[in-house]
């Protein structure tokens, strides 16, 4: 029987093994997408114990504590630190197969070397070694942990109004070597339909310093804003969509009736008015084309997130907020509207590198073919996103690349993203390293691809992070 989260954990063959420790884990990180908060990078945050760095904003041990009988109280309550940190502990033993099981272990290990399984009876003297590190070891700090990890490059996700004053510092910073990159996630000028837009469109202009007072204002206002990001270094945006829209003209194709229809809806709204579903997806449907058009002409790449259903348990919302544990997976159509809005996209020119993500599995198999028309000559343009939130486990993630290996080029895979508030995240591109060199592995040792190791630890070291760097640096996978 093989020791619990041992070096060749997840590695069932030879080949596999070999993969991971002399190639795929030799690779510096990429994190192109996570949620860290800049202000915590340049101040080079230091975390007092396992509680605020560990449970603190993260709704994955929300949602597993909450399924074991917690007190609120306990999770994102006014409960002491190490209160919170044992209901955790008593927790785990429960999660068996639960991803969370693996990261939690793998994280103690990489951070604090502890190899002890973490429950009640552990919870004490984890609680005290772990927080003797956390207050004195430089390697926790912030700039520690990214040295420790050799983490090239992050990037953030931020709103068109930030002023990226904490970005600023981050590159003045010495200590900082790692790249902390903004990503343009403009959601608010764009939901029409949603109560706080037109406060929104205000903020957004002060930002941009215009006066916002039609579709034109908004969209020189986000032009400017791009400019403003670019020069800061950022290479992606990010759109959160619950389904994707696409609502053409009224007269069914014109691009200058569309723009007509959108500035007709836009003023409507800032006259006090209300955007029935029909008018909101037209106009957020016509402005994801202008921004796709405006990401190309900067060399960006857009990622579109969809088939999230946020905020399901009304109660909930009313008493503990958003991003708290109550989001699902959707299951609304994706190919059609999305194929119409690719299209759009490409017929105006404007088709940027773009990657998909999906929260649904169901829409894997649609999105890797809709990606395969619109590929054109920059290698690895057109993406689907690794898996996304509660698809990354083990059977997610060997369901994502299976499916982009049997419809299109793993080879060109941006792969592993934490997506985490987490600075103890990392271990994530870790196990997802792990899968990855496992499947190939064993497609070599069944002889369902050459036992080449230039080219079998080539495509591993690729997805690990050359193909990443690639391609939101220099243009491809």
């Amino acid at each position: 029987m093989k020791k619990f989260i041992d070096k060749d954990f997840l590695l069932e063959t030879d080949t596999a093994k070999r993969l991971y420790h002399e190639a795929a884990a030799l690779q510096p990180i990429f994190d192109y997408h996570c949620h860290l908060l800049p202000q915590e990078i340049a101040e080079n945050r230091r975390y007092d114990n396992l509680a605020e760095v560990w449970l603190a904003g993260d709704h994955y041990k929300w949602r597993a504590m909450r399924a074991n009988g917690v007190d609120e109280r306990l999770i994102t309550g006014d409960a002491e630190p190490y209160d919170k940190f044992l209901a955790w502990a008593l927790t785990v033993p429960r999660l068996l197969g639960n991803p969370l099981y693996h990261w939690t272990h793998l994280e103690l290990q990489r951070y604090f070397g502890i190899d002890t399984p973490l429950d009640g009876k552990s919870a004490p003297n984890i609680w005290r070694e772990a927080n003797g590190r956390l207050q004195n070891d430089t390697e926790l700090s912030v700039a520690g942990i990214f040295n420790k990890f050799r983490v090239y490059a992050l990037g953030t996700t931020d709103d068109p109004v930030d002023s990226l004053v904490y970005h600023e510092k981050v590159a003045d910073a010495d200590r900082i070597k790692t790249k902390v990159l903004p990503s343009f996630r403009p959601d608010k000028a764009l939901e029409i339909g949603k109560p706080g837009f037109v406060a929104y469109a205000a903020e957004l202009g002060k930002a941009a310093d215009r006066h916002i007072d039609s579709l034109g204002g908004m969209m020189t206002a986000l032009a400017d804003r791009l400019d403003f990001f670019d020069k800061h270094g950022c290479r992606a945006s990010d759109h959160d969509l619950e389904y994707v829209p696409f609502e053409p003209a009224s007269d069914g194709s014109t691009d200058t009736v569309w723009k007509k229809d959108a500035g007709t809806v836009f003023d409507k709204v800032m006259s006090g008015g209300i955007a029935d579903r029909r008018e909101a997806e037209l106009y957020k449907s016509f402005m994801l084309c202008f921004l796709a058009g405006e990401y190309k002409r900067r060399g960006w790449a857009m990622q579109l997130h969809m088939s999230a259903l946020r905020s399901i348990n009304s109660e909930a919302l009313a008493r503990l907020g958003i991003n708290t544990g109550f989001d699902v997976i959707h299951d609304h159509p994706a190919a059609e509207k999305l194929s119409r809005l690719l299209d759009t996209m490409n017929r105006r020119g404007g088709l940027p590198k773009t990657i998909l993500y999906s929260l649904n599995p169901k829409d894997y198999f649609p999105l890797a073919t809709i990606m395969g028309s619109f590929q054109s000559e920059i290698p690895g343009k057109m993406q689907l996103g690794s898996a996304w939130w509660f698809l990354d486990s083990r059977d997610g993630m060997e369901q994502q690349m299976k499916t982009l290996a049997g419809t299109g080029l793993l080879s060109r895979f941006v792969g592993m993203l934490t997506d985490s508030r987490s600075f103890l995240s990392y271990p994530r591109h870790e196990y997802f390293r792990r899968i990855l060199c496992n499947i190939v592995g064993g497609w070599a040792e069944n002889g369902e691809v050459p036992n080449d190791w230039e080219l079998l630890s080539g495509l591993v070291s690729d997805i690990s992070f050359a193909n990443a760097k690639a391609y939101f640096e220099e243009g491809g996978a």
